[in-house]
Protein backbone atom coordinates (compact mmCIF):
# COMPACT_ATOMS: atom_id res chain seq x y z
CA UNK A 1 0.00 0.00 0.00
CA UNK A 2 1.37 3.24 -0.88
CA UNK A 3 1.82 5.96 1.26
CA UNK A 4 0.41 9.02 1.17
CA UNK A 5 2.26 12.31 0.80
CA UNK A 6 1.35 15.10 3.00
CA UNK A 7 2.21 18.89 1.47
CA UNK A 8 2.30 21.42 4.01
CA UNK A 9 1.77 24.91 3.11
CA UNK A 10 5.54 26.32 2.95
CA UNK A 11 6.18 30.35 3.30
CA UNK A 12 8.51 32.17 1.03
CA UNK A 13 11.87 33.84 2.13
CA UNK A 14 11.56 37.69 3.11
CA UNK A 15 11.30 39.96 0.05
CA UNK A 16 15.16 40.76 0.03
CA UNK A 17 14.78 43.52 -2.61
CA UNK A 18 12.81 45.73 -0.03
CA UNK A 19 14.87 44.96 2.60
CA UNK A 20 17.99 46.53 0.71
CA UNK A 21 16.17 49.48 -0.75
CA UNK A 22 14.84 50.28 2.77
CA UNK A 23 18.28 49.99 4.68
CA UNK A 24 19.80 52.17 2.01
CA UNK A 25 17.46 55.01 2.82
CA UNK A 26 17.77 54.31 6.55
CA UNK A 27 21.10 54.96 5.94
CA UNK A 28 20.74 57.58 3.44
CA UNK A 29 18.74 59.40 6.46
CA UNK A 30 21.30 59.07 9.14
CA UNK A 31 24.11 60.80 7.18
CA UNK A 32 21.52 63.37 5.79
CA UNK A 33 20.43 64.40 9.36
CA UNK A 34 23.35 64.29 11.59
CA UNK A 35 24.95 66.74 8.12
CA UNK A 36 22.26 68.62 7.83
CA UNK A 37 21.83 69.31 12.42
CA UNK A 38 25.60 69.56 13.03
CA UNK A 39 25.01 73.37 13.67
CA UNK A 40 21.68 73.25 14.86
CA UNK A 41 22.27 70.77 17.74
CA UNK A 42 25.17 72.79 18.82
CA UNK A 43 22.95 76.03 18.55
CA UNK A 44 19.87 74.32 21.01
CA UNK A 45 21.53 71.75 22.87
CA UNK A 46 25.11 72.45 23.31
CA UNK A 47 26.07 69.36 21.40
CA UNK A 48 26.73 68.39 17.77
CA UNK A 49 25.37 65.01 17.98
CA UNK A 50 22.29 65.95 19.69
CA UNK A 51 19.95 65.08 17.30
CA UNK A 52 21.96 62.01 15.32
CA UNK A 53 22.29 60.35 18.79
CA UNK A 54 18.39 60.74 18.63
CA UNK A 55 17.85 59.39 15.59
CA UNK A 56 20.59 56.48 15.78
CA UNK A 57 18.63 55.23 19.40
CA UNK A 58 15.37 55.45 17.70
CA UNK A 59 16.51 53.60 14.46
CA UNK A 60 17.44 50.90 16.59
CA UNK A 61 13.97 50.30 18.06
CA UNK A 62 12.20 50.70 14.66
CA UNK A 63 14.62 48.10 13.14
CA UNK A 64 12.89 46.03 16.07
CA UNK A 65 9.55 46.79 15.02
CA UNK A 66 9.99 46.11 11.49
CA UNK A 67 11.54 42.02 12.48
CA UNK A 68 8.43 41.74 15.11
CA UNK A 69 5.87 42.74 12.71
CA UNK A 70 8.13 40.59 9.92
CA UNK A 71 7.29 37.48 11.50
CA UNK A 72 4.29 38.30 13.67
CA UNK A 73 1.08 36.82 11.51
CA UNK A 74 -0.40 39.77 9.67
CA UNK A 75 -3.69 38.27 10.02
CA UNK A 76 -3.44 38.38 13.67
CA UNK A 77 -3.81 41.98 12.94
CA UNK A 78 -7.26 41.66 12.43
CA UNK A 79 -7.78 41.44 16.21
CA UNK A 80 -6.37 44.69 16.99
CA UNK A 81 -7.79 46.94 14.97
CA UNK A 82 -10.45 48.44 16.67
CA UNK A 83 -8.39 48.57 19.78
CA UNK A 84 -5.17 50.05 17.83
CA UNK A 85 -8.23 52.80 16.32
CA UNK A 86 -9.29 53.53 19.73
CA UNK A 87 -5.61 54.53 21.19
CA UNK A 88 -5.28 56.35 18.61
CA UNK A 89 -7.64 58.50 18.38
CA UNK A 90 -7.51 59.09 22.19
CA UNK A 91 -3.65 60.20 21.65
CA UNK A 92 -4.89 62.35 19.28
CA UNK A 93 -7.48 64.22 21.26
CA UNK A 94 -4.71 63.86 23.95
CA UNK A 95 -2.19 66.31 22.62
CA UNK A 96 -4.96 69.48 23.66
CA UNK A 97 -4.70 68.33 27.39
CA UNK A 98 -2.50 70.70 28.94
CA UNK A 99 0.59 69.48 30.22
CA UNK A 100 0.93 66.69 27.74
CA UNK A 101 0.06 68.67 24.04
CA UNK A 102 2.90 70.34 23.01
CA UNK A 103 2.76 73.30 20.70
CA UNK A 104 5.33 73.90 18.25
CA UNK A 105 4.76 77.09 15.47
CA UNK A 106 1.37 77.63 16.44
CA UNK A 107 0.19 73.94 15.63
CA UNK A 108 -0.65 71.21 18.75
CA UNK A 109 0.72 67.80 17.33
CA UNK A 110 2.75 66.26 19.36
CA UNK A 111 2.80 64.28 23.17
CA UNK A 112 5.23 65.48 25.25
CA UNK A 113 5.60 61.94 27.40
CA UNK A 114 8.44 63.04 29.59
CA UNK A 115 10.99 60.59 28.54
CA UNK A 116 9.97 61.10 24.32
CA UNK A 117 7.90 62.99 22.60
CA UNK A 118 5.95 61.44 20.07
CA UNK A 119 3.33 62.65 17.03
CA UNK A 120 -0.03 60.91 17.26
CA UNK A 121 -0.87 61.13 13.62
CA UNK A 122 1.65 59.19 12.80
CA UNK A 123 0.19 56.06 14.86
CA UNK A 124 -3.29 57.10 13.72
CA UNK A 125 -2.18 56.34 10.02
CA UNK A 126 -1.12 52.88 10.56
CA UNK A 127 -4.03 52.27 12.45
CA UNK A 128 -6.48 54.16 10.04
CA UNK A 129 -5.32 51.81 7.56
CA UNK A 130 -4.93 48.63 9.40
CA UNK A 131 -9.10 49.07 10.42
CA UNK A 132 -9.62 50.21 7.48
CA UNK A 133 -8.27 46.68 5.53
CA UNK A 134 -10.16 44.72 8.44
CA UNK A 135 -13.43 45.98 7.86
CA UNK A 136 -13.35 45.86 4.09
CA UNK A 137 -12.16 42.82 3.98
CA UNK A 138 -15.81 41.63 3.81
CA UNK A 139 -17.03 44.47 1.51
CA UNK A 140 -17.09 47.88 0.66
CA UNK A 141 -18.99 49.75 4.18
CA UNK A 142 -18.97 53.51 2.75
CA UNK A 143 -20.20 54.47 6.13
CA UNK A 144 -17.68 53.06 8.20
CA UNK A 145 -15.17 55.03 5.38
CA UNK A 146 -16.91 57.86 5.86
CA UNK A 147 -17.40 58.19 9.56
CA UNK A 148 -13.36 57.53 9.62
CA UNK A 149 -11.97 59.82 6.94
CA UNK A 150 -14.71 63.14 8.31
CA UNK A 151 -13.19 61.66 12.36
CA UNK A 152 -9.73 61.80 10.80
CA UNK A 153 -9.54 65.39 8.74
CA UNK A 154 -11.62 66.82 11.49
CA UNK A 155 -8.72 66.05 14.25
CA UNK A 156 -5.62 66.63 12.13
CA UNK A 157 -6.37 68.80 9.73
CA UNK A 158 -9.26 71.37 11.70
CA UNK A 159 -7.66 71.06 15.30
CA UNK A 160 -4.11 70.28 15.23
CA UNK A 161 -3.73 72.57 11.49
CA UNK A 162 -1.60 69.32 9.81
CA UNK A 163 -2.73 69.88 6.40
CA UNK A 164 -0.21 67.88 4.79
CA UNK A 165 -0.83 64.26 7.07
CA UNK A 166 -4.75 64.90 6.46
CA UNK A 167 -3.45 65.02 2.51
CA UNK A 168 -1.67 61.47 3.12
CA UNK A 169 -4.33 59.85 4.76
CA UNK A 170 -7.14 60.34 2.82
CA UNK A 171 -5.08 59.13 -0.14
CA UNK A 172 -4.03 56.04 2.20
CA UNK A 173 -7.74 55.56 2.50
CA UNK A 174 -9.12 56.20 -0.70
CA UNK A 175 -6.90 53.71 -2.01
CA UNK A 176 -7.72 51.16 0.50
CA UNK A 177 -11.42 51.81 -0.78
CA UNK A 178 -10.83 51.42 -4.31
CA UNK A 179 -8.88 48.21 -3.88
CA UNK A 180 -11.58 46.39 -1.58
CA UNK A 181 -13.76 47.03 -4.94
CA UNK A 182 -15.81 50.60 -3.79
CA UNK A 183 -17.41 51.94 -7.17
CA UNK A 184 -16.10 54.84 -8.91
CA UNK A 185 -18.77 57.18 -8.74
CA UNK A 186 -18.29 56.91 -5.30
CA UNK A 187 -14.38 57.49 -5.42
CA UNK A 188 -14.67 60.40 -7.96
CA UNK A 189 -17.46 62.22 -5.73
CA UNK A 190 -15.58 61.28 -2.69
CA UNK A 191 -11.89 63.08 -4.41
CA UNK A 192 -14.57 66.14 -5.42
CA UNK A 193 -15.72 66.47 -1.43
CA UNK A 194 -12.07 66.09 -0.29
CA UNK A 195 -10.97 69.11 -2.91
CA UNK A 196 -13.77 70.85 -1.26
CA UNK A 197 -12.51 69.98 2.38
CA UNK A 198 -9.24 70.92 1.90
CA UNK A 199 -10.04 74.13 -0.12
CA UNK A 200 -11.71 75.28 3.50
CA UNK A 201 -8.77 74.33 5.18
CA UNK A 202 -6.91 76.53 3.08
CA UNK A 203 -9.03 79.75 2.80
CA UNK A 204 -9.84 79.26 6.53
CA UNK A 205 -6.31 79.67 7.86
CA UNK A 206 -4.01 83.08 6.94
CA UNK A 207 -1.25 80.24 7.70
CA UNK A 208 -2.17 77.95 4.90
CA UNK A 209 -3.27 81.06 2.53
CA UNK A 210 0.51 82.32 2.69
CA UNK A 211 1.69 79.04 1.88
CA UNK A 212 -0.40 78.98 -1.22
CA UNK A 213 0.99 82.92 -2.06
CA UNK A 214 4.47 81.66 -1.62
CA UNK A 215 4.21 78.50 -3.92
CA UNK A 216 2.60 80.80 -6.92
CA UNK A 217 5.53 83.22 -6.29
CA UNK A 218 8.61 81.85 -3.97
CA UNK A 219 10.55 84.94 -4.21
CA UNK A 220 7.80 87.56 -3.42
CA UNK A 221 8.57 88.11 -0.27
CA UNK A 222 12.17 86.06 0.30
CA UNK A 223 12.10 87.89 3.74
CA UNK A 224 9.20 87.29 4.70
CA UNK A 225 6.33 84.42 4.30
CA UNK A 226 8.40 83.05 1.40
CA UNK A 227 11.61 83.21 2.83
CA UNK A 228 11.32 78.98 3.71
CA UNK A 229 10.80 78.20 0.21
CA UNK A 230 12.83 80.21 -1.32
CA UNK A 231 16.06 79.13 0.79
CA UNK A 232 14.89 75.79 -0.22
CA UNK A 233 14.92 76.71 -3.95
CA UNK A 234 18.58 78.28 -4.11
CA UNK A 235 19.75 75.09 -2.06
CA UNK A 236 18.84 73.21 -5.19
CA UNK A 237 19.74 75.50 -7.65
CA UNK A 238 23.28 75.57 -6.59
CA UNK A 239 23.74 71.69 -6.38
CA UNK A 240 23.33 71.52 -9.74
CA UNK A 241 23.86 68.27 -11.99
CA UNK A 242 26.75 66.95 -8.99
CA UNK A 243 26.46 68.97 -5.83
CA UNK A 244 28.61 70.54 -3.63
CA UNK A 245 29.94 67.77 -2.68
CA UNK A 246 28.80 66.05 0.87
CA UNK A 247 28.89 68.02 4.08
CA UNK A 248 29.42 71.27 2.00
CA UNK A 249 25.73 72.38 2.01
CA UNK A 250 25.50 76.14 2.96
CA UNK A 251 22.04 76.37 2.96
CA UNK A 252 21.64 74.52 5.81
CA UNK A 253 22.64 77.42 7.98
CA UNK A 254 19.06 79.26 6.59
CA UNK A 255 16.67 76.97 5.46
CA UNK A 256 13.66 76.68 8.41
CA UNK A 257 13.14 72.52 9.43
CA UNK A 258 16.26 71.73 7.70
CA UNK A 259 16.10 68.12 9.54
CA UNK A 260 12.36 67.20 9.03
CA UNK A 261 10.39 68.60 5.97
CA UNK A 262 13.44 69.81 4.14
CA UNK A 263 15.93 67.91 4.34
CA UNK A 264 15.70 66.80 0.48
CA UNK A 265 16.67 69.96 0.08
CA UNK A 266 20.08 69.56 1.36
CA UNK A 267 20.38 66.37 -0.46
CA UNK A 268 19.95 67.82 -3.58
CA UNK A 269 22.30 70.58 -2.72
CA UNK A 270 25.21 68.49 -1.38
CA UNK A 271 24.37 65.43 -4.33
CA UNK A 272 23.05 67.32 -6.71
CA UNK A 273 20.45 66.36 -9.26
CA UNK A 274 21.99 62.58 -9.45
CA UNK A 275 22.15 62.72 -5.82
CA UNK A 276 18.01 63.34 -5.50
CA UNK A 277 17.19 60.83 -8.40
CA UNK A 278 18.66 58.40 -6.73
CA UNK A 279 16.14 59.17 -3.61
CA UNK A 280 13.72 59.46 -5.50
CA UNK A 281 14.23 55.83 -7.43
CA UNK A 282 14.54 54.06 -4.71
CA UNK A 283 10.85 55.77 -2.99
CA UNK A 284 10.17 54.56 -6.57
CA UNK A 285 11.09 50.86 -5.93
CA UNK A 286 9.10 50.63 -2.43
CA UNK A 287 6.45 51.75 -3.94
CA UNK A 288 6.37 49.52 -6.97
CA UNK A 289 7.12 46.64 -5.05
CA UNK A 290 4.57 47.27 -2.08
CA UNK A 291 2.03 47.44 -4.55
CA UNK A 292 3.11 44.05 -5.87
CA UNK A 293 3.13 42.18 -2.66
CA UNK A 294 -0.53 43.34 -2.30
CA UNK A 295 -0.76 42.03 -6.18
CA UNK A 296 0.24 38.66 -4.80
CA UNK A 297 -1.14 38.41 -0.95
CA UNK A 298 -2.70 35.31 -0.29
CA UNK A 299 -6.04 36.93 1.20
CA UNK A 300 -8.11 39.95 0.96
CA UNK A 301 -7.39 41.25 4.22
CA UNK A 302 -3.59 41.45 2.82
CA UNK A 303 -4.27 42.74 -0.22
CA UNK A 304 -5.76 45.67 1.49
CA UNK A 305 -3.54 46.31 4.25
CA UNK A 306 -0.64 46.10 1.55
CA UNK A 307 -1.95 48.77 -0.78
CA UNK A 308 -2.75 50.52 2.35
CA UNK A 309 0.45 50.52 3.75
CA UNK A 310 2.01 51.42 0.40
CA UNK A 311 -0.38 53.98 0.04
CA UNK A 312 0.46 55.96 3.05
CA UNK A 313 3.94 55.67 2.53
CA UNK A 314 4.39 56.41 -1.20
CA UNK A 315 1.85 59.40 -0.60
CA UNK A 316 3.96 60.71 1.65
CA UNK A 317 7.19 61.19 -0.20
CA UNK A 318 5.54 62.34 -3.01
CA UNK A 319 4.34 65.03 -0.97
CA UNK A 320 7.36 65.79 0.73
CA UNK A 321 9.19 65.82 -2.88
CA UNK A 322 7.43 67.64 -4.67
CA UNK A 323 6.78 70.14 -1.99
CA UNK A 324 10.48 70.88 -1.93
CA UNK A 325 11.33 70.87 -5.32
CA UNK A 326 7.88 73.52 -5.71
CA UNK A 327 5.45 71.40 -7.84
CA UNK A 328 3.52 71.59 -4.46
CA UNK A 329 2.62 74.23 -1.63
CA UNK A 330 5.09 73.49 1.80
CA UNK A 331 3.14 70.84 4.29
CA UNK A 332 5.04 70.27 6.98
CA UNK A 333 5.38 66.11 5.58
CA UNK A 334 8.31 64.63 6.56
CA UNK A 335 10.07 62.53 4.42
CA UNK A 336 10.07 58.87 5.02
CA UNK A 337 13.23 57.29 6.24
CA UNK A 338 15.04 60.16 6.04
CA UNK A 339 13.65 63.03 8.13
CA UNK A 340 14.75 63.03 11.50
CA UNK A 341 11.48 61.96 13.74
CA UNK A 342 11.68 59.10 16.26
CA UNK A 343 7.61 57.95 15.62
CA UNK A 344 7.53 58.50 12.51
CA UNK A 345 10.69 56.03 11.55
CA UNK A 346 9.23 53.50 14.10
CA UNK A 347 5.80 53.48 12.80
CA UNK A 348 7.34 53.22 8.65
CA UNK A 349 9.89 50.29 9.56
CA UNK A 350 6.45 48.74 11.02
CA UNK A 351 4.75 49.16 8.48
CA UNK A 352 7.71 47.87 6.47
CA UNK A 353 7.97 44.23 8.69
CA UNK A 354 3.91 44.06 7.74
CA UNK A 355 4.60 44.47 4.32
CA UNK A 356 7.45 41.74 4.49
CA UNK A 357 5.22 39.57 6.39
CA UNK A 358 2.60 39.33 3.71
CA UNK A 359 4.77 38.91 1.08
CA UNK A 360 6.22 36.37 3.01
CA UNK A 361 2.80 34.68 2.96
CA UNK A 362 2.03 35.40 -0.41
Amino acid sequence: MKSKKIYLPQENSFNISLIVIVALLTIFGLIAIFDSSVVQAYRDFGDSYYYIRAQLIWTVLAIFSAVFFAYFDYRSLKKLTWTALIISFLLLVAVFIPGLGTNSGGAQRWLNLGFLTIQPTEIFKLSAVLWLAGIFEGGVKIKHFLILVFLGVFLIGFLQRDLGSTIVFTAASLSIYFVAGGPLWQLFLGLIFSSIGFLVLIFTSEFRRKRIAAFLDPFSDPQGFTYHIAQVLIALGSGGFLGLGLGQSRQKFYIPEVTTDSIFAVVGEELGFLGGLFLIILFAAVILIGFRISQKAPDVFGKLLAAGLTSWIGAQAVINLSATVALLPLTGVPLPFISYGGSALLVNMAAIGILLNISRKG
